[in-house]
């Protein structure tokens, strides 16, 4: 078997996604090794058992990084991780087992560090799997196992399970941070209403007025809550269910949802920016939150924040606030402009494939945090990987795995890991920071009805969508 798993190299020690180098002879080489098949070096196929046997360290061998990463991201397609975690727990044992106790233990011995290294990199990178009870049983059965033969394995798998015990409390103390946020954001009172009436300035401007500054604070939301995301998360939701997901189990298995809450921010802040936009009742005062918020987005897009950036395009594009001419007319959209033109969806996003490109090149090349800053239109790296998928097959006619699909995607997905390693290098700010999360924000029928309060109904159209708006909310007040 060839010594090295195809595309050796892509990930480095320190990250998993670096320049890809691929092994390049002159002449192209398919080789079949038992049940797995190579072109040019590169593992290209195999079946479903060979591939966990690859995977499995022996005294002479350990897998790839890189092969390791792939393959624990991806089998999720083909069986549960705790189906996977079983056989190679199961694997690792047998082939200690001679029926001399002492050879055993020499065995063990001598393979442990490696078994260690390998579980290792399975709970450091993948570590919301072990939220599964059963998980955390084979890890203490494999510790267990361990100390037979090799004192020191143990102790580092004693420190290996503690690390991932802070990693799941962190991630949970996270999960009831976000919720008590939204419940909090979720209860609109009365007064965002009696704002508008009055005419008050508790808006976002009175809170921060530098473009610059509040550009940098969605930074600090943005990578903080992509911090939390797991690359498994962009696979689950296309991989097999548990048999116990549907049923009632003794096993307490929380599924984790950080992709989805990552969405509801960008949505979340779509609607915020058209509140700030529709609720002000003066002209003057809408027209300047329209060109603030046109400063941020522009600032968003100099750090490589595309996410924020996108959002703010998506909420001052929205009708009630596209449909403000007034508002609209007192503002100077070039700026606007040139943004629109670069998230322009036309050609599959071409041209913000091109700067998402300089940004990831500057990030490689940088020489401070700030400059390492990559944060991509999360919606459309979801969309990618999910086409990705759906449009090539996970197994081939002979029943192989295909390989090839699943290097493309660990591609995707390892470069999300370096975008999200990115450290913050700007202050936080508390005050705007519990601002965009928890200020109340109008729903999609509040921000027409809104608009149309501030700049009247111009057809006949508009008169109705009013009139019933305006009976549909006032039901719900006094429901």
């Amino acid at each position: 078997m060839p010594p090295t798993t195809p595309y050796a190299g892509k990930f480095s020690t320190s990250t998993y996604n670096n320049n890809i180098h691929l092994h390049k002879y002159h002449q192209p080489m398919d080789v079949s090794y038992g049940d797995m098949c190579y072109h040019d070096n590169s593992l290209v196929s195999g079946s479903l058992e060979a591939l966990i046997q690859h995977l499995v360290p022996t005294v002479d061998y350990y897998p790839d990084r890189s092969y390791v990463f792939t393959f624990l991201l991806s089998s999720r397609l083909f069986l549960h991780p705790y189906e996977l975690m079983s056989r190679l727990c199961h694997l690792c044992v047998e082939q200690h087992r001679s029926g001399d106790l002492l050879l055993d233990k020499i065995r063990i011995r001598d393979v442990a560090p490696k078994i260690v290294q390998l579980l290792t990199e399975w709970t450091e990178t993948f570590p919301y799997d072990f939220r599964d009870e059963r998980m955390m049983r084979c890890l203490k059965e494999m510790s267990h196992h361990l100390a037979r033969g090799d004192e020191y394995s143990w102790r580092a798998m004693q420190q290996m399970t503690q690390r991932l015990i802070r990693r799941l409390a962190a991630l949970g103390q996270y999960e009831e941070a976000i919720a008590t946020l939204n419940a909090s954001a979720a209860e609109r009172p009365t007064a965002l209403k009696a704002k508008q009436q009055n005419g008050q300035r508790n808006d976002v401007l009175s809170v921060c007025d530098d473009a610059f500054i509040l550009a940098q604070q969605l930074t600090h939301i943005e990578l903080d809550r992509l911090s939390f995301i797991g690359p498994e998360e962009f696979i689950q939701a296309f991989g097999v269910k548990d048999p116990l997901d549907n049923h009632k189990s003794f096993f307490r298995k929380r599924r984790t949802t950080n992709l989805e809450a990552y969405v509801a921010w960008f949505n979340r802040l779509s609607y915020l920016v058209a509140t700030e936009i529709c609720m002000p009742v003066k002209k003057k005062h809408r027209a300047r939150a329209l060109e603030f918020f046109i400063d941020v987005a522009r600032e968003c897009y100099n750090i490589g924040n595309f996410n924020s950036l996108m959002a703010i395009i998506t909420g001052m594009n929205m009708s009630p606030v596209s449909r403000l001419k007034k508002t609209w007319s007192k503002v100077n959209t070039d700026k606007f402009d040139i943004l629109e033109h670069q998230m322009d969806p036309s050609s599959n996003f071409s041209n913000y494939r091109t700067a998402l490109r300089g940004a990831t090149q500057r990030s490689i090349t940088a020489h401070s945090n700030q400059e390492k800053i990559v944060i991509p239109f999360f919606s459309l790296l979801i969309k990618d990987i999910y086409f990705l998928n759906e449009g090539c097959a996970s197994r081939l006619p002979n029943g192989h795995v295909n390989f090839e699909k699943l290097w493309d995607l660990a591609k995707q997905v390892s470069e999300f890991l370096v975008w999200r390693q990115v450290m913050c290098p700007f202050e936080r700010d508390r005050k705007i920071l519990q601002y965009l999360v928890t200020t109340p924000v109008f729903t999609e029928d509040e921000l027409h009805l809104a608009s149309y309060e501030t700049e009247g109904p111009e057809n006949h159209l508009e008169k109705d969508s009013r009139r019933s708006l305006r009976t549909s909310l006032l039901h719900r007040e006094h429901r």
